[in-house]
C-alpha cells in the first residue's frame, strides 16, 4: 500500500518515535479481535504486533482531520479515564482548552446533553454566586459549606465539560473497550469518532483509528503530544475577530 503523505502544513508523524514508545505492542493473540487483522503486523511470543506502518498513514490522517475542526474553532471531547490516561488527558485538555472526560463516563453526557447540560449551568451559577458573595450573604456557614461540597461534586462529575459548548465536532478515545459507552453515544449522534485502538479493539466503530498500544504510558503520550500539536496547528490558522474586523473596516473605508 503506498503511504499517504500528510498534507504540507501538518506534522510528520515518526515511526521510530511509534516503536519507542512501545505503540506497535499488542495484546496476547488469544485476546485480539478479528476486525483488528489489516493492522497487524505479525504474532510475537504469542504477542499481536502492530504494524506501525499502518498506524503512521492513520495517524496522519486523523491529525489532518484534527487541524482542521480546529482551525474551524471546533471543539473535540477528549476522553480517557483508564488510570494510565487521566493524567495525559487532563495536561492535553488543560494545553489545548478541549472538554474532557476522565472520570466515570455519565450515561447521556453525549445523547442528554439538556439535562446533562442543566446540571452544567447550575454548577457554574453556583460557582458565580459562591465567587460574588452571593451564597455567604444569604446564608449561614454551614449552608455554605454544603453548597461547596455540592460545587465540588459537580465539578467531579462535570468539571471537564464545563465549556463544552453542546454536541462537540468529534470525540477523541484513548480506550475504545473501556469508554465503549461514549463511542456508543456518538456513533448515536453521528459525531466522528477519533480512538486509539489496541489489538483487542473493533475498528469498525471508529472513524479515524489509530492502531497502537493503548496501555502505554510511553504510547498514549506520544499520539496526545501528536494530538496537541495538531490542535495548535489548527488554532494558528484561526484569524482574531478583532483582526477581521479591523481588516472589513479598512476594506469599507477604501471603497467610498
Amino acid at each position: 500500500m503506498k503511504r499517504k503523505e500528510p498534507m504540507a502544513d501538518t506534522q510528520v508523524v515518526d515511526i521510530k518515535q511509534l516503536f519507542e514508545a512501545g505503540a506497535h505492542f499488542g495484546h496476547k493473540t488469544s485476546r485480539w479481535h478479528p476486525k483488528m487483522a489489516p493492522y497487524i503486523h505479525s504474532k510475537r511470543g504469542g504477542v499481536h504486533v502492530i504494524d506501525l506502518n499502518r498506524t503512521v498513514d492513520c495517524l496522519n490522517t486523523a491529525l489532518e482531520f484534527v487541524s482542521k475542526l480546529s482551525a474551524d474553532n471546533k471543539q473535540i471531547l477528549l476522553v480517557g479515564s483508564k488510570r494510565q490516561a487521566k493524567d495525559i488527558i487532563n495536561k492535553l485538555s488543560e494545553d489545548t482548552g478541549m472538554p474532557y472526560v476522565t472520570g466515570r463516563w455519565l450515561g447521556g453526557t453525549l445523547t442528554n446533553w439538556s439535562t446533562i447540560g442543566g446540571r452544567v449551568t447550575h454548577m457554574k451559577d453556583l460557582e458565580e454566586k459562591m465567587a460574588n458573595g452571593e451564597i455567604a450573604n444569604k446564608y449561614n456557614k454551614l449552608e455554605v459549606q454544603r453548597f461547596q461540597e455540592e460545587i465540588e461534586q459537580l465539578n467531579t462529575n462535570y468539571g471537564g465539560i464545563k465549556e463544552l459548548h453542546g454536541k462537540p465536532a468529534a470525540v477523541f478515545v484513548v480506550d475504545t473497550n473501556h469508554d465503549h459507552i461514549a463511542i456508543k453515544e456518538a456513533n448515536k449522534l453521528g459525531i466522528p469518532v477519533i480512538a486509539m485502538i489496541d489489538t483487542n479493539s473493533d475498528p469498525t466503530t471508529i472513524d479515524y483509528p489509530i492502531p497502537a498500544n493503548d496501555d502505554a504510558i510511553k504510547s498514549i503520550q506520544l499520539i496526545a503530544d501528536y494530538l496537541k500539536a495538531a490542535i495548535e496547528t489548527g488554532k494558528a490558522k484561526i484569524k482574531p475577530v478583532e483582526k477581521e474586523d479591523k481588516e472589513a473596516k479598512e476594506e469599507k473605508e477604501e471603497d467610498k
